[in-house]
């Protein structure tokens, strides 16, 4: 997976952002709204709600089931970082 465009605020801020992904041999556009430490993710027909952890990792509290490899880029990318 490589983001192809992104925007957004600085990485981890609170806010809207927004990248394509080369994802499955096409691009995807993403969309995260994240507000404290609750990640909403609109990708194509899918919505999930994300939510940051004490440590840092990422748990899915709702919505449609993301791969483990999406989650842990979205964390990268809004984030700011790795596991």
């Amino acid at each position: 997976m490589e983001t192809l465009e992104k925007t957004g605020p600085a990485n981890g801020a609170d806010g809207h952002y927004e990248f394509t992904i080369s994802y499955s041999e096409r691009e995807v556009d993403v969309t995260v709204d994240k507000d404290d430490d609750v990640l909403n993710v609109k990708m194509e027909n899918f919505e999930a709600k994300l939510e940051v952890q004490p440590d840092g990792s990422l748990h899915q509290a709702s919505g449609n089931n993301l791969p483990d490899s999406l989650i842990e880029f979205i964390k990268k990318e809004v984030l700011g970082h790795g596991k």
